[in-house]
């Protein structure tokens, strides 16, 4: 990513638990699932078969494509999800005559893909894996935030988009700023906590991670907040955190769900380089231009 703004983060409140509750979204299907298959029928069903504590479970989903833009009348796009096994909604195993009509994948590359596959009707159908719920600052995790979750998502087009620049706060601290939009219109929610959880259906947080930082090698959790109302901006500066150290790490990436039933998109890039006061000016007077009306400003 270019290095452009310099910004600081105003108002973001760190989620200390790594435990955001985003509302509905690509759909968690499951946790820790291995031998993962998808299938799509032409009803529009997708079935998914996998194994999770060694056992095999199947899963039917149906009824959610694409993502509502913001708003406070109706909430958010969701899947209609059958558990049972076949013995629930359809009373019969429907797992058994269900033929498959998904095709290749020939949609927009995805981060922590799993399965994918298009649909005759040009709509796509994607599973990705990734670890939500780990702690801040680089904590070690317990066995349930260390969870790797199943998400399922189906759309047409493009997904969410995920804009992140890099630059530097006080000169020498790295320093994340951006936006998340849907078909050019911001993603955000209207209500949340003071902590940065979501209370509606649209809010989103942002999961960003570090590599081989002070917490150890590797990729650890540095932290997660939220995209601010309206604009779907965000910023975050990599500061040390009361007795935790500065996460400044050799690259970093971020993840967020995606809006209604679309896919999570992944942002990854190597790190800040040494401060630079030509690219600082420009990086200044390129935010009042591109992102306003969050609480990011130059610094």
């Amino acid at each position: 990513m270019a290095l452009r703004l310099l910004g600081i983060c105003l108002g973001l409140a760190a989620l200390v638990g790594g435990l955001a509750a985003d509302g509905r979204a690509s759909d968690l299907i499951d946790r820790n699932a291995s031998s993962v298959k998808l299938d799509v029928n032409a009803k529009g069903e997708a079935l998914l078969t996998y194994k999770v504590r060694g056992k095999i479970r199947r899963v039917l989903a149906w009824g959610a494509v694409d993502a509502l833009a913001p708003t406070q009348s109706r909430k958010q796009v969701k899947f209609r999800l059958d558990y049972s096994g076949g013995y629930g909604i359809y009373r019969r195993k429907y797992w058994e005559g269900f033929r498959n009509i998904c095709g290749a994948y020939d949609g927009p590359a995805l981060g922590w893909l799993v399965k994918a596959c298009t649909a005759p009707d040009g709509s796509h159908w994607a599973l990705q894996s990734w670890q939500r719920a780990l702690p801040n600052y680089g904590l070690d995790a317990t066995p349930t935030q260390a969870v790797w979750e199943l998400r399922l998502s189906h759309w047409r087009g493009e997904p969410a988009v995920l804009e992140v620049n890099l630059d530097w706060a006080y000169r020498r601290f790295d320093h994340l700023y951006g936006r998340l939009t849907y078909r050019g219109q911001a993603v955000h929610g209207f209500r949340s906590t003071s902590m940065g959880v979501p209370l509606d259906t649209f809010g989103r947080n942002l999961y960003v991670d570090t590599l081989n930082s002070a917490y150890g090698g590797g990729w650890k959790r540095e932290n997660s907040f939220l995209a601010q109302r309206d604009a779907g901006t965000f910023c975050y500066g990599f500061f040390s955190h009361g007795a935790r150290p500065s996460g400044k790490g050799e690259r970093y990436r971020a993840t967020v769900i995606g809006p209604g039933v679309t896919p999570d998109p992944l942002w990854e890039s190597e790190a800040q380089r040494s401060y630079d006061l030509a690219l600082d000016q420009i990086a200044n007077e390129e935010q009042r231009e591109r992102y306003t009306g969050g609480n990011c400003r130059p610094n």
